[in-house]
């Protein structure tokens, strides 16, 4: 099979990081090449000296056999580079055939039926099911995946980047994607798969690339690499068995200390009236499929959504918790499901987004000094083992799973008595997932409380000692003990009875 794309010995380095070292990858026509690594791999800055927004400083890439050097992102699409990331970049104001034609020098439409037109055959061509007059805000997003996909297609594409596309879609949107992916490997394109879940890599590609450290680790067939051969290439070690962190899960706390409870709490999202209760020391979660009610809860909880009706008891006395500023003052702390948008303040050093919670509490008119800053920082990257240059380094530097330790140790600064924590382990790579589960059951076994949300059922079941069940924004059940399995929560979610 042709080799579309080749890159030998590419370089990269910034002040002070070395970002990628005589990395190789090698892409073929109309295959599936997964890109592996933890974050900080390199994969990001690989991604974009293909794309031409950063240019190499020392190696050699070759595009169907010609040597290229790519000085920017109109240079490597010119070749044939398209990408798609996480975060899609469209305007979700305008139309889909506005949506896929707008910019695009070399198309010079005479008329709106002649986009309409064209926009109708690539979406046909594609299997896309939307209409070109259709605006895409009302597309699911995966849809808006495929959307973003045609376009890159249709722009003489021979290399497709896939960042993380699959990391806002449930299971059926998924498929739906692969499918097209499939259509795109039969044409002949080549598809550089970026992601951080282990069983869709399995499912979709046909070769394994593997960097560590900006290092390249090897290349290897999908078929020949077992999963856990796969981890431990990427951690560099031997990765511990996952499944052993279950057996180290706190129990439920014998002494029955209710840190928090909640009786009939909604709010103003529509997430119907729910009781809650959270012990010392336990570690429970909310589960649902998308759009359950999970996350709604936990923001009820915390009042980032104003709440509409209830009564809360902090450490059994009734509280007010009307505003998030309330829960922080009773030792609650929310680690948000959407880092980017309502975790980090992107502009600000490593130091100031760990120390934010903690100044909030003692007033802005009281700042700390300098030397305090810098030592709460300090210790925090030291027992997070958080990667930065400094703690002066924007944390927009970071990689994802970096971010999400610096928002942890933000709220681990305050020294909570409950912490909730959405979505901790999103968009990040499997090393840093076992450390923030084996983080939250040390947290437990030091009595402190924590509420954990994750889409994977898996980890759910890992982590927690005590699952409540949600559907269509109401609780529908609960599972303890015997009863904590897949089979049981599918079982509830499908509208089967309590087991508990």
């Amino acid at each position: 099979m042709q080799n579309v794309l080749e890159m030998h010995g590419i370089c990269k380095s910034f002040p002070g990081v070395r970002a990628l070292h005589n990395v190789n990858f090698t892409l073929r026509k109309g295959e599936v090449h997964a890109l592996m690594g933890e974050n900080g791999a390199g994969k990001s800055t690989l991604i974009k000296v293909i794309t031409g927004v950063y240019e190499k400083d020392a190696g050699q890439i070759l595009v169907e056999g010609k040597a290229i050097h790519f000085r920017s992102p109109q240079d490597a699409q010119d070749f044939g580079v398209g990408a798609v990331y996480q975060e899609i970049m469209l305007c979700p104001n305008l139309t889909v055939a506005e949506n896929l034609f707008i910019g695009r020098g070399r198309y010079t439409f005479v008329s709106w039926k002649q986009m309409k037109e064209k926009a109708a055959q690539l979406l046909q061509s594609l299997s896309i099911p939307a209409r070109p007059t259709q605006q895409l805000s009302s597309c699911s997003l995966a849809v808006q995946q495929m959307i973003a996909i045609a376009r890159a297609i249709d722009m003489n594409c021979k290399i497709l980047i896939l960042d993380e596309p699959t990391s806002s879609l449930d299971e059926e949107e998924v498929q739906k994607l692969f499918k097209l992916m499939r259509e795109l490997k039969s044409r002949g394109v080549g598809i550089i798969f970026v992601t951080h879940f282990l069983d869709q890599v399995y499912e979709i590609s046909d070769r394994i690339t593997v960097l560590r450290n900006g290092e390249f680790i090897g290349e290897f067939d999908v078929a020949s690499l077992p999963q856990f051969e796969l981890v431990s290439k990427m951690m560099g070690k031997a990765l511990d068995d996952v499944s052993q962190i279950k057996k180290n899960k706190p129990s439920l706390i014998e002494s029955e200390e209710p840190v928090y409870e909640a009786v009939g709490l909604s709010s103003v999202v529509g997430v119907r009236p729910f009781n809650f209760t959270i012990q010392k020391g336990e570690v429970n979660g909310f589960i649902g499929l998308l759009g359950s009610g999970r996350s709604e809860a936990a923001r009820a909880i915390y009042a980032a959504d104003k709440v509409t009706s209830g009564e809360v008891k902090v450490n059994r006395k009734k509280a007010k918790i009307r505003e998030p500023i309330h829960a922080m003052k009773l030792g609650i702390g929310y680690l948000p499901e959407d880092r980017k948008s309502d975790g980090i303040i992107a502009d600000l050093s490593v130091r100031d987004n760990i120390i934010l919670a903690l100044q909030v509490l003692k007033g802005f008119f009281k700042p700390f000094s300098q030397k305090q800053a810098e030592a709460f920082a300090e210790e925090y990257i030291t027992s997070l083992n958080i990667k930065t240059a400094s703690t002066g380094t924007p944390i927009k530097s970071l990689s994802g799973g970096n971010q999400q330790k610096v928002i942890i140790a933000r709220w681990l600064l305050t020294h909570p008595a409950y912490l909730i924590l959405d979505e901790p382990t999103r968009g990040i790579d499997v090393g840093t997932k076992v450390e923030i589960q084996k983080l939250v059951l040390k947290l437990a076994r030091e009595g402190v409380s924590i509420t954990f949300i994750s889409s994977e059922i898996e980890e759910m079941l890992r982590t927690c000692s005590r699952l409540i069940v949600m559907k269509d924004r109401e609780i529908v059940g609960e599972l303890s003990g015997e009863n904590l399995t897949e089979r049981d929560v599918m079982h509830v979610i499908a509208g089967g009875s309590t087991q508990s």
